[in-house]
This record gives C-alpha cells, sequence and structure tokens, in this order.
C-alpha cells in the first residue's frame, strides 16, 4: 500500500510538474503533447484548403475570401462591418498571438503574462500614459458612427476565430509562455496604435540638452546644437508659396534654467528608425502616370510588423499592408490613388519640471497658485505573485512618469517632471485611414489627413489625375521657437502649449516644378516655414541622396524606384572619408603597417555599402570612434556625470572640415593637446584593431555584411526562429537604410495609370506560425532587393492564375 501511494504521489507530482510553468520554463508535458503540443503547428503546404465555407456568427452576408500564392487574403463583402469582421477573422487566423502580445506590452501587462522580470516595463508604459491615450482616442472613435462600426466588427471578427481554438490549434507561443488568448476588444486598436506612437515620437532629447545649457551656456549651445543645419534638403522646398496666413507664434516667456539631473541611458525608441517615401509625376515617368514608392524602416521582426491584405466592398478597393490589430490599410493604393508615409520627427513630447507643495505631492504650484495632482492607481497583475499597485501621479500636462527619486526604465525620463504628449490627446486615426483607403482624389486625401493625430507622418499621395503630393501631417502644438528644446517650467502657463498649428498649415506641396516629392525623415520646411515644429531631425544624407537620383530620372519606371530603393551610396562618406585620409596622411602611419594596408583599400573604395564591400566595416568603425573620441570627454554621459548628447552630425563634420584648431579637439582628459590628425590616426588604429580581432587579418571575411551581421529576430527573440546574419547591404543613414536590427520593414512600389499595377515585399510572411511554410517565406526576395507583383483583383469572381483559393464566409 505504502510503495502504490508512493507511486501515485510521485506520479501526480510529475504530471502537474510536466503541465506547470515554472519561472521561465514552460510546462513541457503540455508543450510536447503529441495531441495538443508544438507539433499540432506543424503545416504543410498542400493542407491549406482549396475552396471551404465557414460558419462564422455575426456575419450579415456571405464573404469571399481569395488566396493568392503568397497567402495574401483578398476580401469581397458586401458592407462595411463583414468587410472588417473578415479582416479581423483573418488577420487573427495569422497573427493573433502577435497582435495580443503588442497590446499587453503597450497596456503594460507583460507581467501577468511573464512574471516579475517585466514588471518595471510595464509600470514604464503605463507611467508614460499609453494606456491613457488609448483610452482618450477609443472614446473619439466609438463616438463615430463609421469607426464604432469598423472597430466593433473587427474585435467581432477576432473574437470568432478565437472562440474557435482548442488547445491543440492554440498558436505555439500561447503554448510556450502557458497562457490563453482574451477576448479582443475595441481598446486593443487603439493600443496598437499608441505603442506606434511611442516607438516613431516617444524619443525626446530634453534632458540632454536642458544639461548641456546648464554646463555650458547658451552661447556654445547655439553653436553646437543649432537649430537648422548647414546641409540640409527639406521635404517642402525652400521657397514654396505659402498658401495660408500664419498665425503668429506664442510669445518667448522669461529665460528659465532646470535643474540638472544624472541619469544613464537604458533604453529608448532607437534613433534610426525612420522610412523614405516618393513619388514621381507623369511628366516624368515612361508611362505618362505617377508613381510612388514607400519603404518604412523600423526594426526587423518575425512574425513581420505588417500584414498584406486586399479589402472590398461598395466604395472600397484597396490593396496594402496594415498592422496587425489595426483594421483598415495603412500603406497601399486602390484603382485611383496610393499613399505611403514616413515618421516625421516633430517635437510632440515635453517635459516640465514640477513644483510640489510638499513630500505628499498632492499639489503642485502653477500660474500663481497650488492645483491638486489626479492620482490614478495602476494594478499590475505579476504571474506567481501578488498584484502590485502604482500611483501616478497626473497635472494638467499628463503624468508624472516618475515621481520618486528612483531608477527610471528609460534614462532620459526626468524625476518628478509631468509629460506633455500628443500621443495622450485623442483622435481619430482609423477614419484617417477608412478615408484614405477609399480615396479618389487629391480633395479626399486632404479631407482624411484632417483626423489624423499620432505619430505625426509624411503621407505621400499620387492619383490618377496625375497629382503628387506630400503632407507632414499631424496634431502640431503651436510653440514658440525651440519650446521643447530644454525642459520647460511647469509653475509658468507661458511655457504651456499654447494651441495648435491649423491642419492647412502644415507643411505641403503639391505638384513641384522638379516633378517629384520625397521624404526621408529630414526636416519637413526650411527656415522659410512660419512655424516651429522641431529643432533636430534626421541627418541630411538619405533625403538628399533621394532627391539626387529623383532630379536625374527621366521615363521613370517601377523598376526605376525598386532601384532607388536599393541605393546603397553613402554620401556622409562620401564627404568625409577624403578628409580623414588627409588627416592620417599627415599623421604619416607607418609603410607596410597594418593601417597602411587598411588605407590603400579605402582609398579604392567607391563609398558604395555593398554586403562584399570591406570600406563600410572600416569606414562605420572608423568615423564613429573618431566622432566618439572628439566629443566624448565634453559630452560622453560616463565622464561628466550628468546624461548628454553629441552635436550632430552635420556640426562634427563642419568642425573635422573647416575648425582644425577648435579647442574641442583637445580631450581634456589627458595632459597633450590633441589634433585631428592625432584622433583620426587613433581612431583608424582603433577600426583596425577592431576589425582584425574579430576577422583576421585584412581580407574577405571584413566584407559588411559580416560586420553588420543584420538579424531578424523573434518577438521573444527565441532562438532558431528568426534569422541571423542576412546576408545584404546597406545601413544607417543610407536609403537601403538595412542595418544590424532595422531596415526596410515594407518595400512597394505602385504605378498609377487606367490598370493600376504594385509590387512589393517584407522580410517575412504572411503567417505568424513558424510551423508554416509561410512564414518567412519572402525573406529571400526582400534580401536580394526584389520585389514581387502584388495581385489586385477587381471582383471576387475575376480569375487569375495565381490566385487558386475561394473561401466562403457566412453567418451561422
Amino acid at each position: 500500500m505504502i510503495k502504490a501511494l508512493l507511486a501515485l504521489a510521485v506520479t501526480f507530482t510529475l504530471v502537474w510538474t510536466l503541465n506547470t510553468k515554472h519561472g521561465d520554463v514552460p510546462p513541457f508535458g503540455k508543450l510536447l503533447s503529441p495531441y495538443r503540443g508544438f507539433w499540432q503547428n506543424g503545416e504543410a503546404r498542400n493542407t491549406f484548403p482549396a475552396q471551404q465555407t465557414l460558419a462564422l456568427p455575426g456575419l450579415q452576408q456571405p464573404v469571399t475570401v481569395r488566396y493568392d500564392d503568397r497567402r495574401v487574403p483578398h476580401v469581397f463583402a458586401q458592407n462595411d462591418a463583414d468587410l472588417y469582421f473578415a479582416q479581423g477573422y483573418l488577420t487573427a487566423r495569422d497573427r493573433l498571438w502577435q497582435m495580443e502580445f503588442q497590446t499587453h506590452v503597450a497596456a503594460g501587462r507583460l507581467a501577468e503574462l511573464v512574471g516579475p522580470a517585466r514588471l518595471e516595463t510595464d509600470r514604464f508604459f503605463r507611467r508614460m500614459g499609453l494606456p491613457f491615450g488609448a483610452a482618450n482616442s477609443l472614446k473619439v472613435m466609438m463616438a463615430n458612427p463609421t469607426t464604432r462600426t469598423v472597430l466593433t466588427s473587427y474585435s467581432a471578427g477576432v473574437n470568432a476565430y478565437i472562440g474557435q481554438l482548442t488547445p491543440a490549434t492554440l498558436p505555439f507561443e500561447y503554448k510556450l509562455l502557458d497562457y490563453q488568448p482574451e477576448p479582443w476588444q475595441p481598446l486593443k486598436c487603439a493600443l496598437l496604435l499608441k505603442f506606434m506612437a511611442w516607438d516613431l515620437s516617444g524619443r525626446t532629447d530634453d534632458l540632454r540638452m536642458s544639461n548641456i545649457l546648464g554646463k555650458y551656456g547658451p552661447a556654445v549651445t547655439r553653436d553646437l546644437f543649432p537649430d537648422y543645419p548647414s546641409r540640409e534638403d527639406p521635404i517642402v522646398p525652400v521657397g514654396t508659396p505659402l498658401d495660408f496666413q500664419p498665425l503668429p507664434a506664442p510669445p518667448v516667456p522669461k529665460s528659465f534654467t532646470a535643474a540638472a539631473a544624472t541619469r544613464q541611458l537604458r533604453t529608448e525608441p532607437d534613433a534610426e528608425l525612420g522610412s523614405n517615401n516618393f513619388a514621381v509625376s507623369g511628366a516624368k515617368s515612361a508611362s505618362g502616370y505617377p508613381l510612388l514608392a514607400n519603404d518604412p524602416h523600423l526594426q526587423l521582426n518575425l512574425p513581420s510588423i505588417w500584414y498584406q491584405i486586399q479589402l472590398s466592398a461598395p466604395g472600397v478597393n484597396v490593396y496594402g499592408v496594415t498592422i496587425p490589430g489595426a483594421p483598415t490599410v495603412i500603406i497601399g493604393f486602390n484603382e485611383n490613388t496610393a499613399w505611403g508615409v514616413t515618421n516625421v520627427a516633430a517635437d510632440v513630447l515635453d517635459f516640465y519640471q514640477l513644483k510640489f507643495k510638499d513630500q505628499t505631492q498632492r499639489e503642485y504650484w502653477h500660474d500663481g497658485r497650488w492645483k491638486p495632482v489626479r492620482r490614478v492607481v495602476e494594478r499590475i497583475k505579476v504571474r506567481g505573485q501578488p498584484d502590485r499597485l502604482d500611483t501616478v501621479p497626473y497635472t494638467h500636462h499628463g503624468p508624472v512618469v516618475y515621481n520618486k527619486a528612483e531608477k527610471p526604465f528609460v534614462a532620459q525620463t526626468p524625476i518628478a517632471h509631468a509629460l506633455r504628449w500628443t500621443a495622450h490627446d485623442g483622435a481619430n486615426e482609423v477614419l484617417a485611414f477608412y478615408q484614405l483607403n477609399r480615396a479618389r482624389s487629391y480633395p479626399d486625401y486632404t479631407a482624411a489627413l484632417a483626423h489624423y493625430g499620432s505619430p505625426a507622418q509624411n503621407f505621400i499621395f499620387a492619383d490618377n489625375q496625375k497629382d503628387i503630393a506630400i503632407w507632414p501631417n499631424g496634431r502640431f502644438p503651436l510653440k514658440w521657437p525651440n519650446q521643447g528644446k530644454f525642459i520647460l517650467d511647469g509653475t509658468d502657463p507661458a511655457y504651456d502649449w499654447q494651441g495648435w498649428i491649423p491642419a492647412a498649415h502644415n507643411p505641403h506641396v503639391k505638384n513641384p516644378a522638379r516633378g517629384f516629392v520625397s521624404s526621408a525623415n529630414q526636416f519637413s520646411a526650411g527656415p522659410d516655414y512660419p512655424y516651429y515644429l522641431n529643432w533636430n531631425y534626421a541627418n541630411y544624407e538619405r533625403g538628399h541622396r533621394i532627391n539626387q537620383r529623383l532630379s536625374a530620372m527621366s521615363q521613370v519606371t517601377p523598376d526605376s524606384l525598386r532601384l532607388l530603393q536599393n541605393d546603397v551610396l553613402d554620401l556622409n562618406a562620401q564627404l568625409m572619408l577624403p578628409k580623414m585620409l588627409a588627416l592620417v596622411d599627415a599623421a604619416t602611419p607607418a609603410a607596410g603597417s597594418a593601417e597602411a594596408n587598411v588605407l590603400a583599400e579605402m582609398r579604392r573604395w567607391p563609398y558604395q555599402y555593398t554586403a562584399d564591400a570591406i570600406g563600410p566595416s572600416v569606414f562605420t568603425v572608423w568615423y564613429n570612434d573618431f566622432v566618439k573620441r572628439l566629443w566624448d570627454d565634453d559630452f560622453g554621459s560616463k565622464v561628466t556625470g550628468v546624461e548628454m548628447r553629441y552635436p550632430a552630425r552635420d556640426r562634427t563634420n563642419n568642425l573635422i572640415l573647416n575648425e582644425p584648431n577648435s579647442p574641442w579637439i583637445d580631450d581634456r582628459r589627458t595632459p597633450d593637446k590633441e589634433t585631428l590628425p592625432q584622433l583620426a590616426l587613433q581612431s583608424l588604429r582603433f577600426a583596425t584593431d577592431s576589425l582584425t580581432r574579430k576577422f583576421g587579418a585584412l581580407g574577405p571575411k571584413w566584407r559588411w555584411a559580416n560586420q553588420k551581421s543584420t538579424d531578424v529576430l523573434h518577438l521573444l527573440q527565441l532562438p532558431g526562429f528568426g534569422q541571423l546574419d542576412v546576408d545584404c547591404g546597406g545601413g544607417a543613414g543610407i536609403v537601403n537604410a538595412t542595418s544590424e536590427r532595422n531596415g526596410p520593414s515594407w518595400r512597394m512600389v505602385v504605378a498609377l495609370g487606367p490598370q493600376v499595377r504594385a509590387y512589393g515585399v517584407y522580410p517575412g510572411g504572411q503567417s505568424g506560425n513558424p510551423g508554416s511554410p509561410f512564414y518567412n517565406n519572402l525573406l529571400e526576395t526582400w534580401r536580394v532587393g526584389q520585389l514581387d507583383e502584388l495581385v489586385f483583383l477587381r471582383s471576387a469572381q475575376e480569375q487569375h492564375p495565381r490566385v487558386p483559393t475561394a473561401w466562403t464566409l457566412q453567418g451561422k
């Protein structure tokens, strides 16, 4: 009896252990089960049904779904409600875990899935106010009958798929992390949009710049951090006539010096996130109709950031990509128009230094009186532990991201400062895309943009009426010059945002004489634009190179724009390498030395960042170390003890090119007085030594693809579920902006005309299932810089050799 009881106890213990998640260890019993484990997620190419009818509760009328050979669904519905129900259902079939997981990140709910390791991540996103902003936008979207239908129908479609799931058919990641999907609600769609707002507008240099101003004063700050660079090629060309009467800028208040803050940088949105888009007029094209191209640069992940779909119903027939979890098409085209987006990088996030009445932080001083603090208690669920309560103070500006002297999750977040951010304001981005999907002409496009709030985007446009245009668009606060370049005074109402730039006054240009429009995250407009948007944008080289190529083009075809998307000439190297070579020549490296051999290689390099070239590997390490040696003793956070930043590339290059006697050249940490030739030679030696240690003596192993090592990782960074060391060229600051982890997340070229034709690809596949042949089947096409022709059907019955599948979705 005792042996039997012991055996039973051991059996029960083993069953419990193997079916329970322990910390980061998955429940191996369930995960490895042949009946419900990950084996069930395997998918053979020939098991996808060519025809089937699915009965789904909630559909009003039958919906036809045609799948093409890339597993892209082409949805034909008879009304809007069914159209977006089907979009939600089909997207969830392919990407449910991805779309839900990202909403958990934005909502600050990771700890309830993975435990206390992500508690600080959850606190940060809640304290940044992402759920607060999502709730505000949801109120606006649900108040509009059109977008209420879109969101509720989309949610119902997602839930129809969730309702079909069994333990065996759960997506793999749910099994690995041992949790279940929850019902989808419209709030999750809003959370995804706010997560993109964080990714694209969540950076701020307020703290760094205030520390620089406090240490070096206004004269040095103006010199090293000017409001407009010496080299720039703005989106709206200088001299473009204004078609509006500008509002007066708010008066500049009395000067305010923020208190210094010491924080070490841990994480923030990547500064290299950006994008390209461009459109050429019919006068420059071979067809006589406009062409449009877009390639948003984001972090390269699997499952892919984007999801391709065609949506057709009365009044709309649109193809493009959307973020899984967001209804409508975000970047795409229809039979009459095409559009794309890049990030604006406007200053729409400011921190305000507060004065609290006492340590209880229940009141703060503003406009000559004490005002009450609104206290929001966040309840954070933690897997395997009791819930945590976190009280977030809110002022009229917004949340106080960190109100106690603790180590912030993001180091540039100042303590006891309130955050004012456009992402907290309600807007109806879904309505903007709903109307863009149905746009037939330029007036439709501009009407749609009026609903868009954040993150601010450069919306490029072309249509069959042969118009091309671009609008840097979003809600831009009406500011006095440089308002928000430094931390602002939270006690003085003169420092508050004083309203908004009217939407019609946003920078824009239509049908310019040069025959093209473009953007690459550079300045939205030149110094002649009457409003302040920001002082710091992406470096100019990428945008200028695009404009160089477009200016020289004629008889443009889709392949012309594809080749431009793959351009790898580095204008920064073209400008700076001759000077750097001259500097090290003056320092005379020893003949026959490793440095001399590297210099010989660099003199032959034509500034192209191709995969096999050695020059990019050397120049990138050499230039970056040169810049670090120039500025680190004066602006490095580890040296100065406070969070700072380096001067921008334009100002740095001007110093190297034109200011050999600048006092900034000397490294104050050494007794000697350094010169530019010495710094250049030291950096060359550093680059040579670094690459030699990594790859051995100078040779083919130094090729750029090896040094850059582009990785497309699974969202959870699971080993074996991504693609490491993708062999490709490109780099940060180049038109083909493929870097170590970021790059073109979707390449699209659209040729408008009587029969629109389009081409596109992204580095992944339609399926989010690692066991599917459509998980990363497009990666090789993307890697070699090619595009697939996109199948655009005019009707549900149209026959096409690449569209073998026809499903019917109908109500129960």
